[in-house]
């Protein structure tokens, strides 16, 4: 009986929306989860990439206001040819990448694309293998958001459309604590728009 109220509520929460108001719903929900889950990441001391004085205050990340807009559906063209590269980092550390494919996608009436990678190293974990990884910079970065660009982490669609949601856009531990080694992101990434989406800069970093 305890479970039936959650899902009559969200049977009449959801029920009584129109369809686009249903997924605005839906959408502020699975980011809150998002930022739920990072903030209890970063304040647990075993997963935090937190300088010790900053855990010892830290309350929760500072994240822009969570915006469906820019959250996007993306066209996935596969680039299998690319050469395995050395990726730059913050350290004499070079991974080994591959460009997995490039994404073209709509944001504010303006085309984009952005490059996908593939970590090699993780090919070899059953768990990871099918993680794709997207670093950008935007027109915000050294203002509202990190100076080095933010991340995203997706997965290996089943069809060529890829769901890009900026929402979810992480800062590299860099920006927490310079002990860490943090891919670059490479100029092809760029964005000249401000990603007002995401995780903040920390303390102005």
């Amino acid at each position: 009986m305890k479970t039936a109220l959650p899902i009559l509520f969200l049977i009449v929460f959801f029920g009584c929306k129109k369809p686009a108001e249903q997924y605005s719903n839906l959408h502020l929900i699975a980011v809150q989860k998002y930022q739920e889950e990072l903030n209890r990441d970063y304040a647990n001391p075993i997963s935090s990439p937190l300088k010790p004085e900053d855990l010892a205050t830290f309350k929760a990340l500072d994240f822009f206001t969570a915006d469906e807009n820019f959250k996007v559906e993306a066209t996935l063209e596969l680039t299998p040819n690319d050469p395995v590269f050395e990726m730059a980092t913050t350290t004499d550390r070079k991974p080994l990448y591959k460009r997995f494919g490039i994404a073209s996608f709509s944001l504010n009436g303006k085309e984009y694309k952005l490059s996908v990678y593939q970590n090699q190293q993780l090919l070899l974990d059953f768990e990871y293998r099918n993680y794709l990884f997207l670093p950008f910079t935007d027109a915000a970065n050294g203002h509202e958001s990190y100076k080095g660009g933010r991340y995203i982490d997706l997965e290996i669609p089943a069809n060529n459309k890829l769901i890009i949601d900026f929402n979810k856009a992480y800062n590299p531990y860099c920006a927490y604590n310079s002990k860490y080694s943090c891919p670059l992101v490479p100029s092809e990434n760029h964005l000249d728009l401000e990603i007002k989406a995401g995780v903040k800069a920390f303390n102005k970093h």
